[in-house]
């Protein structure tokens, strides 16, 4: 067994194009699951050996890929503690918040070429349980929307100001409004572990939506 660190082979930027391409789907998911978007706009495709629904709408892809395309180089550098989908209502108060807390170890033990495709084993099983996770959440009022937001440690938040990946998509700080949920529910979904990448996902569900 090879122990590396972060730096040898570049793993940050292989943990960061993996992470990236699950949230996308995660995302996706999220919103079809959730009634956020119609579901004539999804389309059902195949990824990591499960079928999923994808939105086709043009202008919400953009969106999506261009806020991961934002966050990729923070996970890179191992920056982002949490990734959290936001979906609110018509007041734009949050509804729910799907928080995705990551974490990658200093030092990466690699045993085997499988380690890859049982990284993918463990993202199946989240997209599977986000996929039947309305049947533990109430349901969410009419007109809701979302936003992405990415909770950084310290020193990447003195950073960001100055670094535009996009043109015209500028990072901004969180509206209160956005991030502070009064006395939510925390529902667990799920904690993957392994050699690269740790993970928990779970969802802060305000107690009367309506």
């Amino acid at each position: 067994m090879a122990t590396l660190t972060r730096q040898d082979l570049n793993f940050g930027q292989v943990v960061a194009d993996i992470l990236c391409e699950f949230l996308e789907v995660a995302i996706h998911m999220i919103l079809y699951v959730r009634e956020v978007y119609p579901s004539g706009i999804f389309q059902k495709r195949k990824k990591y050996n499960v079928p999923v629904q994808m939105s086709c709408h043009p202008d919400l892809n953009r969106y999506i890929q261009d806020t991961l395309h934002c966050i990729k180089p923070l996970i890179e550098k191992n920056e982002a503690e949490k990734v959290v989908v936001v979906i609110m209502d018509k007041e734009h108060h949050p509804v729910e918040r799907f928080v995705f807390e990551i974490s990658q170890p200093p030092l990466l033990s690699i045993s085997s070429d499988t380690l890859l495709s049982h990284v993918e084993q463990l993202l199946r099983a989240v997209i599977l349980k986000i996929s039947v996770c309305d049947a533990v959440l109430d349901n969410n009022p009419p007109g809701c929307t979302f936003t992405v937001l990415v909770h950084t440690r310290e020193a990447a938040t003195r950073n960001m100001e100055k670094v535009q990946v996009i043109k015209d998509f500028p990072w901004i700080v969180a509206d209160e409004q956005e991030v502070h949920m009064e006395e939510p529910k925390l529902i667990p979904l799920k904690t993957m572990t392994s050699d690269i990448l740790k993970m928990q996902l779970y969802v802060e569900e305000k107690a009367k939506k309506t």
